[in-house]
């Protein structure tokens, strides 16, 4: 089908010698400044206008410029399913989980069926952003529904709390919160109830009149409720233009080819072993620019249309613009351990990961188990896609949790005083200079199968280091977990002030201490294996068979078999009822429908 706009970018790409469909994004996710100044200008009060305005450029987006239908395809049908399942099964248990399992079902038959064409990457791309704000909603408005019943209340988190549905929104509303424009192809992700109070304007409450601008187009009179945030925006939109720069030319300067030539050989024959692990660092890093450059203009648009506002400080007079960041650059790229690094990195998929699987696999208010960080761990995994360099990456993330784990608690202590917090200098200052060169280089190491996903091409590249990362790995683990590490564990304490003080005090220290990481912390999904045992593993299976056997004894294959028959006929009825109503009912955007109560 002829597209006078795609084809103009396409043959403005050529003459630039550049990808048409990353020159599509870039346009993208430029055009949307000025978009959403026009947005942020309109009647604050008409919320149906702001959702339709969305709505089309979206489309803009997807079949003018995009020129993809299948990516609408993709996102609209996970999107209306999970509008119906949440809808019409809100009384289900399963309900979330159901969901869950169709949108996750979904993405993997588009990661599955993935080409090399670029433009598949941009639906599974998308996919990945709805995919989790689809589960949060579903999980948001099974809280809502919980919330409502004094016995079931009681089991929600404060955190649950501030996220769940009370009312389920209309089509229009819903469809605007999938299809937002400035977050639809790269993320951030961000919660429904964040979305709704935006454009309710109640996400502004806390801000003085002062910090509210006077101008207002359409005729509108009054202050404008979303503050300015000209400036900021546009320090984030050349930041993101000089990452997007690096990474254009950083093939120039880091290129990968020389590692792969000959299988490696040729990369071994012409560098000594120190350039070599250095040059896989440079790689890794390199290949971030695209993804600072990404996340960090989603966000700009973000913040300039207001959904990025997260506060007023009233002691500073400063408004905090960080609710849907996504990279923290200064935090990873200058993290000295694992967990740090991790924790910088996409944190809103961090947050969907722990918030709506982790914690949600295990019983209310009892502590997560085996069962929630396999299931973590896999649906993250899936989550990115199917090519095995996504696994090795996963995998050797694991163990370097656990690895670093085990130095956090058996050497720190050799480097800091007795109290076990005041450090010692200089040796501290090793100590740190020491872990964020071995973290640097690790991570170098770990994400090079994520960047060629080949699992061939990723052993080639391992093998020309020699997989000494690995080694060091199977070192670790054999010193701190072997025949001999009850001795090597003594000697390190040896060392320690504070382990010499509480022995001859004859105290206990308790080594969790130092390990200041909550206890549902859960990073990109990977596991600490450390804490994992045959015995929890057993522990855990056992307790699962219970809650089966006990959900069959109350006949829970047929009470959701009648859940399934009672959406049907309330979904059934209400179409039926809607048709009758027609003449009364021509808006779309009016249609809010009930949730359904049980029978």
């Amino acid at each position: 089908m002829y597209n006078p706009i795609s084809n103009k970018i396409e043959e403005l790409s050529q003459s630039l010698g550049a990808d048409d469909i990353v020159v599509k994004i870039a346009i993208c996710s430029f055009i949307s400044f000025p978009l959403n100044a026009i947005m942020k200008r309109l009647p604050d009060r008409n919320y149906n206008l702001k959702c339709w305005y969305i709505l089309f450029i979206s489309s803009l987006y997807l079949f003018g410029i995009l020129n993809n239908f299948s990516c609408f395809r993709s996102l609209f049908i996970s999107s209306m399913a999970t509008y119906l399942i949440s809808r019409f099964l809100s009384h289900s248990k399963l309900m979330p989980w159901i969901n869950f399992l169709f949108v996750m079902t979904h993405l993997e038959i588009n990661h599955i069926t993935l080409t090399d064409d670029t433009s598949s990457y941009i639906t599974t791309g998308a996919q990945m952003v709805l995919v989790m704000k689809l589960t949060s909603f579903a999980w948001s408005y099974y809280d809502g529904q919980q919330n409502s019943n004094a016995s079931t209340a009681k089991t929600l988190t404060p955190y649950q709390k501030t996220k769940m549905i009370v009312r389920h929104p209309s089509p229009l509303e819903y469809l605007a919160y999938c299809f937002f424009y400035p977050s639809l192809l790269t993320g951030p992700s961000f919660d429904f109830v964040d979305f709704e109070s935006w454009l309710h304007l109640e996400i502004f409450k806390d801000l003085p009149e002062s910090k509210k601008p006077n101008k207002h187009w359409f005729g509108h009179q009054g202050k404008r409720e979303i503050p300015k945030n000209g400036l900021l925006a546009s320090r984030k939109i050349v930041e993101s233009m000089i990452w997007l720069i690096l990474f254009t030319y950083s093939d120039k300067f880091a290129p990968l080819a020389p590692v792969l030539a000959n299988n490696g050989k040729d990369f071994i024959k012409s560098h000594c072993f120190i350039y070599r692990i250095f040059y896989l660092w440079l790689l890794g890093f390199t290949f971030r620019f695209k993804y600072y450059s990404a996340w960090t203009i989603a966000e700009a648009s973000c913040i300039l249309c207001g959904l990025g506002y997260n506060g007023y400080d009233a002691k500073t007079g400063k408004i905090k613009w960080n609710r849907v960041q996504n990279i923290d650059i200064k935090g990873f790229e200058f993290a000295q351990n694992t967990h740090v690094a991790l924790e910088a990195w996409n944190q809103n998929t961090n947050k969907w990961l722990k918030y709506y699987v982790y914690l949600r696999v295990s019983k209310p208010g009892s502590k997560p188990g085996f069962r929630s960080t396999l299931i973590t761990f896999v649906t993250s995994a899936l989550w990115h896609g199917t090519k095995p360099g996504y696994y090795l990456t996963f995998i050797t993330g694991a163990f370097y949790q656990t690895c670093g784990k085990l130095f956090r608690r058996n050497i720190r202590p050799v480097f800091m005083d007795k109290d076990g917090i005041t450090p010692l200098m200089p040796r501290k200052r090793i100590y740190d200079l020491i872990s964020y060169i071995v973290t640097q280089l690790a991570f170098g190491y770990m994400v090079q199968p994520f960047i060629v996903l080949n699992l061939n091409e990723s052993l080639i590249i391992w093998s020309t280091v020699y997989y000494y990362i690995d080694i060091g790995i199977i070192v670790t683990l054999f010193l701190f977990k072997g025949p001999y590490s009850k001795k090597f564990i003594k000697f390190l304490r040896s060392h320690s002030l504070q382990y010499k003080q509480a022995k001859n005090s004859n105290t206990v220290i308790n080594y969790s201490a130092n390990m200041p990481i909550s206890p549902d912390a859960i990073n990109l999904g990977l596991p600490d294996l450390d804490e994992t045992s045959v015995a929890e593993v057993k522990k855990d299976f056992n307790e699962f068979k219970k809650e089966y056997n006990e959900w069959r004894e109350k006949k829970g294959l047929e009470i959701e078999e009648d859940n399934l028959q009672k959406a049907f006929e309330k979904f059934r009825d209400e179409i039926k009822g809607h048709n009758d109503k027609t003449e009364k009912r021509m808006s779309f955007s009016e249609y809010s429908p009930k949730p359904i109560k049980d029978d």
